[in-house]
């Protein structure tokens, strides 16, 4: 694990920060214009992954705009699939069981070269400090529905 990230940090990584280009005296080079797209999310740094560690339910509730759900008691079977990323942001509640996945996925053979990092504070402090949550759409959650609770085909 490489430590902990402020939740107004993250909010500036994911472009969505209080913070932008216009109230700053840098001269900032954001790359393309991805802020026009209130869908962006997560996609102005393409090797960033916000993985939320809470359970399904909890995550389609309300979440971090593009983070993804990978719950804590699947995170072994599924750390494979971070494997891409340059940078993963774990999320909790409240910042304490994200420190203990982010040095699970930081120990992984196949994510040694990211940066991983836990959300301080969790998502308490998200809401607190940088921003809202959003819930998962109802589309979204009737695909998730369907994909997880389809049993095996009936023999009649």
């Amino acid at each position: 694990m490489d430590g902990e990230i402020d939740p107004d940090d993250l909010a500036g990584l994911l472009g969505g920060g209080a913070e932008t280009d216009a109230d700053t005296d840098a001269d900032v080079d954001s790359g393309p214009d991805v802020d026009s797209d209130p869908d962006a999310d997560a996609d102005t740094d393409p090797d960033l992954r916000i993985v939320d560690i809470r359970d399904r339910r909890a995550f389609d509730h309300g979440h971090i705009p593009g983070s993804e759900c990978i719950p804590f008691p699947e995170l072994t079977t599924r750390v494979s699939e971070l494997e891409t990323a340059a940078r993963i942001v774990t999320v909790c509640p409240h910042g304490v069981a994200s420190q203990q996945a982010a040095t699970l996925i930081g120990s992984y053979a196949g994510t040694e070269d990211a940066r991983v990092e836990s959300l301080r504070g969790g998502i308490e402090a998200w809401e607190r400090d940088a921003g809202e949550l959003v819930p998962t759409d109802a589309d979204e959650r009737a695909d998730q529905t369907a994909e997880s609770d389809e049993g095996p085909d009936a023999p009649f």
